[in-house]
């Protein structure tokens, strides 16, 4: 079993940045490929971004490349989401996911998930 508990979301302003966090727990996540995927109201889930088992390779989706950066720290246990140049349209839960699959882009992929964290952008 794997437990994933995110935190580090908040309210800001549109420009400004954050750093979500992905707290792990269990069975060795250090072997696990971990994604962050969103859902806004009214919206299904969507992927954001993912980083293979060691750390390199990092995928992200168009819509924040070159503003979101997935790292993680595997002696921590920790994922991390740092976020740049906010826009309103990031404005949604942020949930961290694990899987030992390799299709990283879809939410079914993925068998932990956290609890997520309320990311809100304001004008």
């Amino acid at each position: 079993q794997v437990q994933l508990v995110e935190s580090g979301g908040g309210l800001v302003q549109a420009g400004g940045s954050l750093r979500l966090s992905c707290a792990t727990s269990g069975r060795t996540v250090s072997t696990y490929n971990m994604g962050w995927f969103r859902q806004a109201p009214g919206k299904e889930r969507e992927f954001v971004a993912a980083v293979i088992w060691s750390g390199t390779t990092p995928l992200y989706a168009d819509s924040v490349k070159g503003r979101f950066t997935i790292s993680r720290d595997n002696a921590r246990g920790t994922v991390y989401l740092q976020m740049n140049s906010l826009k309103p349209e990031d404005t949604a839960v942020y949930y961290c996911a694990a899987t030992r699959k390799w299709i990283l882009v879809r939410p079914m992929e993925y068998n932990y998930w956290g609890q997520g964290t309320q990311v809100t952008i304001t004008i």
